[in-house]
């Protein structure tokens, strides 16, 4: 079977603007990595600042909109986001006829993955003991300073662990970027397998880089979390984080 198989399509002229298969391939994957790194990002910008405040003790509103955020970006299919960012978005708000559809993938990836994220983060929050709220208020610490220096830095640590999931989610859900035609790597697949009828090989090597992506998100987490463990500290899940 190894025999039929044709790797020199690679160094073939796809008649536009990249001069062969490969280098369309390698700046497929550029956009891909991009559209990931900035909707994650969002995503974790976001989803810290939404899971916070649904753990806020005496603030409903904020609780509330925290818990709209996450039923409303977690309960609508990542693709229908998409679609709602490129042809709603834009009906209701003219500015945003101008943004490109890159922008308008980010985004929607960003908020999607946020609600994911900010659920984490409450969890992370909650999972604490709640002796440590009660030690930054007895420090005399306002309702921002006990979050900051007390409460998140270690509900961050706790998460991190499925942090890495989502990140690694990210990149795979970056390819449902093709349904608006942004120039990333399932499009490029798609597009190429037509154009070569090389599908075997072609979706191979897109294969190949979306492992390797995989693999250095994986990396790079387990480095962080590595490097932010707190020596014997172990979460005590279920006594409350209000």
């Amino acid at each position: 079977m190894g025999s039929n198989w044709d790797w020199q399509v690679f160094l073939q002229d796809p008649g536009g603007e990249y001069p062969t298969y490969l280098q369309w391939m390698l700046s497929a994957w550029g956009w891909t990595v991009s559209v990931a790194l900035l909707a994650l990002v969002i995503a974790l910008v976001a989803g810290s600042v939404i899971g916070t405040i649904r753990t806020l003790p005496d603030n409903k509103f904020l609780v509330g909109f925290g818990n709209a955020w996450v039923e409303l970006f977690r309960n609508i299919p990542l693709l229908v986001q998409i679609f709602l960012w490129y042809h709603v978005v834009p009906a209701i708000f003219p500015a945003l006829k101008s943004v490109s559809g890159f922008i308008l993938v980010v985004l929607a990836l960003g908020f999607f993955t946020s609600a994911r994220i900010a659920e984490q983060v409450r969890s992370g929050i909650q999972a604490l003991p709640r002796g440590q709220r009660y030690a930054g208020m007895a420090l005399g610490f306002t309702t921002v300073q006990y979050y900051r220096y007390v409460l998140l830095p270690m509900a961050f640590r706790i998460i991190i662990p499925p942090l890495t999931s989502e990140t690694m989610n990210i990149f795979k859900n970056s390819s449902v970027a093709f349904a608006v035609s942004v120039t990333e790597l399932t499009m490029f697949a798609m597009q190429a397998q037509e154009e070569t009828s090389r599908g075997i090989e072609i979706y191979l090597a897109v294969t190949g880089l979306y492992v390797i992506s995989a693999f250095a998100i994986n990396r790079i987490m387990a480095f962080i979390e590595k490097r932010s463990r707190v020596p014997g500290f172990i979460a005590t899940g279920g006594s409350g984080g209000h």
